[in-house]
């Protein structure tokens, strides 16, 4: 299993690890990482490693068997053996911006407040999925309100609950299309804002900015429709 430390602390931008093994496709398994594995509609982090007398640039990472995060070379080059000591490095800038697009887009679900049915996270855009009958009659209005949100600068933490406390108040789950990993004994929630300025509580396993108004300010594309009920709205940063 590979420590998370991207979970810990999101903004680590580099840190020591131990190479544990390679996968037969070419991946590197470390002890410990910061990159993020692509799940959840959040890509999986870039960057890359070094070592003495070798490095390598990191195009990807993936979740592997038995909670490992499996880094993916950009191009077929040596590989550091299992055992070797290596510093990572990450793309900063790219999952920076994943992570102000992804506290977005939770901000999205609070001024849409509909079921979700799916969303994407970029680079300049995220995107979720509405199960959205008619479209808002306002949609300047809706950005308004998401811009407000943003500007209270609210505060970002995470929480803990069990696989029983998550089964027993469904409600928390706004994603119609995939529910969130239980079987590990406890769900990861997301919290924005704290006590009477809490605005949204998610079940959520990505990375997150730690203050709306890190995000900077938004805008929304136009909403396309996709099937009878569901409705996709864009959101670009500025």
């Amino acid at each position: 299993m590979t420590e998370p430390l991207f979970r810990t602390d999101p903004y680590l931008r580099h840190a020591p690890a131990v190479v544990t093994g390679l996968t037969g496709e070419g991946g590197i398994v470390l002890d410990r990482t910061i990159f993020y594995p692509t799940g959840g509609g959040q890509p999986g982090d870039s960057g890359r490693l070094d070592w003495p007398g070798g490095g390598i640039a990191i195009a990807t990472a993936v979740k592997g068997e038995g909670g490992a995060v499996v880094l993916v070379p950009a191009e077929p080059l040596a590989l550091p053996a299992a055992g070797t000591a290596v510093v990572q490095r990450l793309d900063w800038d790219r999952r920076h911006r994943h992570m102000r697009v992804h506290t977005a887009l939770h901000l999205l679900s609070v001024v849409i407040p509909l079921p979700v049915t799916g969303g994407q996270i970029g680079t300049e855009k995220g995107r979720l999925d509405f199960d959205m009958p008619d479209p808002p009659d306002d949609l300047a209005a809706v950005e308004a309100a998401l811009n407000a949100l943003v500007a209270r600068d609210l505060p970002v933490t995470e929480d803990w609950i069990t696989d029983a406390e998550l089964l027993a108040d469904p409600s928390i789950v706004k994603t119609l299309s995939v529910m969130p990993p239980v079987g590990q004994g406890r769900v990861r929630l997301v919290r924005i804002g704290q006590g009477a300025d809490q605005v949204d509580l998610q079940p959520c396993g990505g990375t997150h900015v730690a203050r709306t108004g890190e995000i900077g300010r938004v805008a929304l594309g136009r909403i396309e429709k996709k099937g009878r009920q569901n409705r996709r709205v864009s959101l670009l940063l500025a």
